[in-house]
């Protein structure tokens, strides 16, 4: 088929798209969704965002009420959110018989709810009227503001936007320092939403719109000193990061925590292949003791602490007041020779439901509940000291999906370092998904981020986020890396969501625009 013919092509397939009812129109919604999710990490397919919009918005031309709208959307949402996130329920078969009941909820419930973001995008463009140009412009504006909300609402949980289909290409992830990834995201839902227009003029926007994002990562990128290049590193540092490869079931029964320490000891005091390590990372509670507390196991951590240096790792740290109950924090300590914790930080960005449980109270009887612990909250973003190393902002695991929330305003770090247990999730598509994540937080700040987890993937990524070294998924074995240098603040970092703000402005601007002169139009032909 000839270029002159796309558009006849596309017309026949708008038609046919707009005139589906019952379970086919449905059935097709979610089919999409689902097609929109492999665009994503770690399968980016890409093409299929170019066919699962414009089918959406040539289906949402066909409905004829809000409920057949609304149910569109809720359809679309539940493909993508199923596809993009059933991993969630590998969490649960470390105990299955204690968590069984939970995993419907995991594997169709968490999407169902997520769900209706997508299904309140659809219903507002249907009310609003909108065709052509206006639906296109109309549903990213409203898609960005989902994304958002989603990103906010409830602790939030801005996990898959669509922005991080671009992973594989840094000069398109460089927008990142200047939007944040959510203005990555509306680019790339426009660029996708404007082929349902159908028209010449439409598609080379399109193009253009990519092109012109492209081409300014490109040239930001061909002005970096190369990611090997002595100067983009921090003099005297050499990390060395440790990747024991403990299955979940084991941390989770409590079977042999004494192994599981030596594992980690084991590989830290390796050889290293060139320079020697000045500070040892660990993962999230990768210490199965209360080092708070344990003098004993502080001691033995300490051992293969380097002179000058520490062993950062997760561990649970417990406070024990006076006539009242523990309190447990998810924390991070750097643990010097001899044993001596250096500096905490204490996790501030919990997970819903993994470590703590909302309204405890309506759904305490529930045995699994009623069994649980939760965790208290830290702080919040905190850089801390620890000798021999630039100033760090500890992101333990989760926290690093969290755009413009991974650091201190106040006391900007030298460097991110996100430690994390994915051996939840198994051999699944979330663990590469939680890297590429992570991975936007670096471009985002112009810092380097370091990242180290239990069963994968570990790995640093400069300021620039090119990935300079990785141990992958379900690998055993450590890292001897240098810490890259940061940055200065880039636009994100000290503006935080006001570009993204600009933005929607001139989206929003050019819809009404669009909207009054359609209306003109509409006059004119009345009138004749």
């Amino acid at each position: 088929m000839s270029l002159s013919g796309l558009p006849a092509f596309l017309d026949r397939l708008a038609a046919r798209s707009a005139d589906l009812s019952g379970w086919r129109r449905y059935g097709l919604a979610v089919l999409l969704g689902a097609a929109a999710a492999l665009a994503l990490p770690p399968f980016h397919v890409l093409p299929l965002l170019w066919v699962a919009f414009p089918v959406l918005l040539w289906q949402i031309e066909g409905c004829a009420t809000r409920r057949q709208a609304f149910a569109l959307g809720w359809c679309f949402g539940l493909g993508f959110f199923v596809a993009g996130l059933y991993w969630i329920a590998n969490a649960l078969t470390v105990d299955t018989a204690r968590f069984w009941w939970l995993m419907p909820l995991a594997a169709v419930g968490l999407p169902a709810l997520l769900a209706f973001f997508t299904a309140l995008v659809v219903l507002a463009v249907h009310l609003l009227r909108l065709r052509g140009l206006a639906l296109a412009l109309g549903f990213a504006l409203f898609w960005l503001i989902a994304e958002y909300l989603r990103g906010h609402i409830l602790t939030g949980f801005p996990w898959n936007l669509l922005g991080y289909a671009w992973a594989p290409s840094g000069a398109m992830l460089q927008l990142a320092a200047l939007t944040g990834i959510y203005g990555l995201s509306l680019v790339t839902v426009l660029a996708a939403c404007l082929l349902a227009v159908r028209s010449r003029g439409a598609m080379v926007a399109a193009v253009a719109l990519l092109v012109l994002v492209w081409g300014g990562g490109a040239v930001r990128l061909a002005g970096a000193p190369a990611a090997d290049d002595p100067a983009m590193r921090v003099e005297g540092v050499v990390l060395r990061l440790v990747q024991a490869n403990i299955p979940q079931y084991e941390k989770w029964a409590g079977l042999n925590p004494r192994e599981h320490l030596i594992r980690h000891l084991e590989l830290s005091a390796r050889p290293a292949p060139g320079p020697r390590p000045t500070h040892v990372l660990w993962p999230e509670t990768a210490v199965p003791y209360l080092l708070s507390e344990d003098i004993q196991a502080r001691a033995v951590v300490g051992r293969v602490a380097p002179d000058g240096g520490a062993v950062l790792t997760g561990a649970v740290r417990v406070e024990r007041p006076a006539g009242e109950l523990p309190r447990y924090w998810n924390s991070l300590h750097a643990v010097g020779p001899g044993g001596l914790i250096q500096a905490t930080y204490d996790k501030a960005h919990l997970v819903p439901f993994g470590e703590y449980v909302p309204l405890r109270d309506i759904f305490g009887f529930l045995p699994a509940v009623a069994t649980s612990l939760d965790f208290q909250r830290g702080p919040g973003p905190r850089s801390i000291q620890v000798p021999g190393l630039p100033p760090v902002s500890p992101l333990i695991c989760y926290e690093a999906i969290f755009p413009g929330a991974v650091a201190d305003p106040d006391d900007r770090p030298g460097w991110l370092l996100n430690v994390t247990n994915d051996g939840w999730y198994g051999f699944s598509t979330g663990p590469f998904q939680h890297f590429q994540i992570a991975r936007l937080r670096a471009i985002e700040e112009g810092l380097p981020l370091v990242r180290v987890a239990n069963t994968g993937i570990s790995g640093v990524v400069d300021s620039y986020g090119r990935v300079t070294a990785r141990l992958g998924l379900e690998e055993t074995g450590f890292l001897d890396v240098a810490l890259p240098t940061a940055l200065p603040p880039t636009p994100y970092a000290r503006w935080g969501d006001a570009p993204l703000a600009g933005l929607v402005l001139l989206l929003a601007g050019l819809l009404a625009v669009r909207l009054r002169v359609g209306r003109n139009i509409r006059l004119r032909k009345t009138f004749d």
